[in-house]
């Protein structure tokens, strides 16, 4: 049996702290499992990608301990941030990095070490390039490592994330019952969807944001004044994070999922919605127009709107909710959409193909 050491961050499973990034790795790291390869997993404490000394040095402590020769699977949120390590680790270990999101594009993601840009991007480079390969989550961000970093193509390799079958949603005919899922933080771009939802409070909805609120509490409490001056407090609910069956109830009663998002590598959540038939309207960011894919025909399973723009999510919303033809015709193209989506053993059996042809 082949073995893959996986290096992630500590709390994976922690249901208080979901994300995309840690559903890929668990979903992945299982799915390997189920084709034959022994996957231990190395949990590394700490705040990643913002690791203080203690997060570095356990790392480095998990990397010193892996033998000669051992492939090692390195989820980027932590590889990214520390050549250190792990440029002199490659030269003993087969290193595969797991790119959720490109750190070098640290302006679009918000984090606190944006004022250093230059240093993120040279640290993410060095380590890309010492890797054997690059697995990255979506096509957009194979080809923005690729020219960004001049790396070798070959050696960049996507595996978009599976989704799992679902019952299709059961939703409401006017269409107003609307689904934020999505960690509520500055750049997944809460205000800019709050913005957009004062300016249509002339016509019924309702809308869930379903998140983490831990990430940034001075931007949720910005976020819940602004909702208050805006008169729209008791349309707007903020859930906090969801999990399993409770998420699975909260997609049932959806109409739509909205997306404001100022950056995002893929968006799991949109296949997410897709797989239950239900339409997005999202920001034409990053991956996420790869994410939404089309249906057969060429129709696009939702609405794509610039990011930043209010005004702009405010008349896509609007026209969702004002115009029955044209939810029928999403709804219609979302459903198409749902019978090409993938499951996630094929995210495995992808990435497997990769892990092996490192090995070898």
């Amino acid at each position: 049996m082949t073995t893959v050491h996986f290096v992630v961050p500590d709390g994976i499973d922690d249901p208080k702290r979901p994300s995309g990034g840690n559903v890929y790795d668990r979903r992945l790291s299982d799915g390997l499992r189920a084709l034959g390869w022994g996957v231990p997993e190395h949990g590394v404490a700490g705040s990643w990608p913002e690791p203080d000394a203690p997060a570095r040095a356990a790392l480095d402590a998990v990397i010193a301990g892996l033998p000669d020769g051992a492939v090692v699977l390195v989820d980027g949120l932590i590889a990214s941030t520390a050549p250190e390590v792990l440029v002199p680790a490659a030269r003993r270990l087969r290193l595969v990095v797991l790119v959720h999101m490109p750190l070098g594009d640290i302006r679009a993601h918000h984090l606190r070490f944006a004022d250093d840009p230059s240093g993120a991007d040279q640290r993410e480079r060095s380590v890309l390039s010492a890797a054997a390969a690059v697995v990255t989550t979506s096509e957009w961000t194979r080809r923005r490592l690729i020219d960004r970093y001049e790396l070798p193509p070959h050696r960049v390799h996507a595996a978009r994330p599976g989704v799992d079958a679902a019952d299709l949603a059961s939703g409401s005919g006017p269409g107003g019952d609307l689904l934020c899922v999505a960690a509520v933080a500055p750049n997944k771009g809460h205000d800019v969807l709050l913005a957009a939802l004062a300016k249509i409070a002339d016509v019924p909805w309702r809308c869930t944001c379903v998140g983490s609120l831990d990430r940034d509490p001075g931007f949720v409490e910005l976020l819940r004044r602004q909702v208050r001056a805006d008169g729209i407090e008791h349309r707007v609910h903020f859930a906090g994070p969801r999990t399993g069956g409770n998420l699975d109830t909260t997609y049932a009663s959806a109409d739509l999922l909205v997306l404001a998002s100022h950056a995002e590598t893929y968006g799991m959540v949109v296949v997410e919605a897709l797989a239950r038939g239900i339409p997005v309207v999202a920001t034409a960011v990053g991956g996420l127009p790869e994410a939404l894919g089309h249906a057969t025909g060429g129709r696009q399973p939702g609405l794509l709107v610039p990011s930043g723009d209010a005004g702009a999510l405010a008349a896509a919303l609007r026209d969702w909710l004002g115009d029955a033809d044209l939810r029928t015709q999403l709804r219609r193209a979302a459903r198409d959409r749902r019978d090409g989506l993938t499951d996630w053993s094929t995210t495995a059996r992808h990435v497997s193909t990769i892990l092996s042809d490192v090995a070898a």
